[in-house]
């Protein structure tokens, strides 16, 4: 099974992969690790701040991942920004079944009221290379994500209220109907 863990920038994605690989002993791959390897060999061309560009280039890539791991039987979580929520016209029927997704998002309110605390976090995980937060923007990107997954029938948890990395996990698990 590979768990596809997607939504913008800032919400805790690696966080929850991480709580997600503990719980479930499935590893898991950081999207943004595979970006700097692609950057800094130079299969990439575009600078790590251009989240929508690097999304649609580097998909390709990461449909051909995830193939190779549900044909090998195997399971992966595979988390970041860089998943677009119409992933599943990625694949035919045959791996469909062995996918499953679930992005986060945070509301504005949350990010307009919690937006040091965001700041704060953001290296709980991995360390940023370039890391300014722009509120605007990733207001923006939490909303067409948001909006994307509605579109295309992709389960979304949005962070409202406070942020309780237990309840995010148990809501993304019910999600993903793993419990």
């Amino acid at each position: 099974m590979v768990i596809l863990l997607g939504g913008s920038s800032h919400v805790g994605k690696t966080l929850a992969a991480q709580k997600l690989m503990e719980r479930l002993s499935i590893p898991y791959i950081s999207q943004d690790h595979i970006k700097m390897g692609m950057i800094r060999t130079g299969m990439l061309k575009h600078s790590v701040t251009e989240d929508y560009a690097l999304r649609y280039e580097m998909w390709p890539f990461m449909t051909e991942l995830i193939k190779t791991v549900v044909e090998n039987g195997q399971n992966l979580i595979l988390e970041g920004c860089y998943i677009p929520a119409e992933w599943q016209k990625s694949f035919t029927q045959e791996y469909l079944p062995h996918i499953k997704s679930v992005f986060l998002t945070m509301s504005e309110d949350y990010l307009r009221t919690h937006a040091d605390d965001i700041t704060r976090y953001a290296n709980v995980i991995e360390q940023r290379i370039c890391d300014e937060v722009d509120l605007e923007r990733l207001i923006n990107c939490s909303k067409g994500f948001y909006e994307d997954c509605v579109f295309c029938g992709i389960p979304v948890y949005e962070i409202d209220g406070t942020y309780d990395i237990d309840a995010i996990i148990k809501g993304v698990l019910a999600l993903l109907e793993l419990e």
